[in-house]
């Protein structure tokens, strides 16, 4: 990741203004912050969008799937955040309340997909609570090559796909699939796929 210094902390609007073309970009903390992954990385991401799109398609579900819709998520202390992650899963009617606006969203995604990198904690720690504060009902974290403390992945460490859902209390409950085990999602509950799936990219 690499960051662009502006001398003053953004707000989700004046990124949304001042972010570059060229690439991937989040607000974190004030700045602008380019995301640089891996082709592993993006090959992961990819797949995973599309056996989502596969079931989008073969239940005419009402979601878009991307990897390049914008949110804007607030931390513990109120600090605006620009999140890209790197599978979102939207509402049509969402989208498609102004189709002439950005693809910046305030509202809630249906799903979010973070698949991990060397910066792990952004994922696990940050993101999890921003996205626990926005309202997202399921957020994955894809952690494919084990990166993550033992204390999420056990000992030794293993690939591992954590689905966390909001509770009653707006709380996430995680459950942790590996190996061969069938990765069950609220928002698709008939999806045919296993951690070796993704491991197989």
């Amino acid at each position: 990741m690499t960051t662009t210094t502006t001398g003053k902390k953004l707000t989700f609007e004046q990124f949304l203004e001042q972010c570059p073309e060229d690439g991937r970009y989040e607000l974190v903390n004030g700045e602008i912050v380019r995301i640089l992954a891996t082709r592993l990385h993006e090959d992961v991401a990819d797949f995973i969008a599309k056996q989502l799109d596969k079931e989008v398609d073969r239940l005419s579900l009402n979601y878009k799937v991307s990897g390049r819709i914008m949110i804007a998520t607030v931390t513990q202390d109120g600090q605006e955040q620009g999140r890209n992650p790197d599978v979102s899963v939207v509402s049509l009617d969402t989208w498609r309340k102004n189709r002439s606006a950005s693809s910046a969203l305030r509202e809630p995604l249906q799903l979010a997909v973070e698949v991990i990198s060397s910066n792990w904690e952004d994922d696990y720690i940050d993101k999890l609570d921003e996205y626990q504060r926005l309202g997202i009902p399921e957020y994955w974290i894809v952690d494919y090559l084990a990166l993550g403390s033992r204390n999420y992945l056990g000992n030794p460490k293993v690939p591992t796909v954590f689905v966390y859902q909001l509770n009653a209390n707006g709380v996430y409950q995680p459950t942790a699939y590996r190996s061969s085990d069938r990765i069950v999602s609220p928002t698709f509950p008939e999806l045919q796929l296993t951690v070796d799936d993704i491991l197989k990219v």
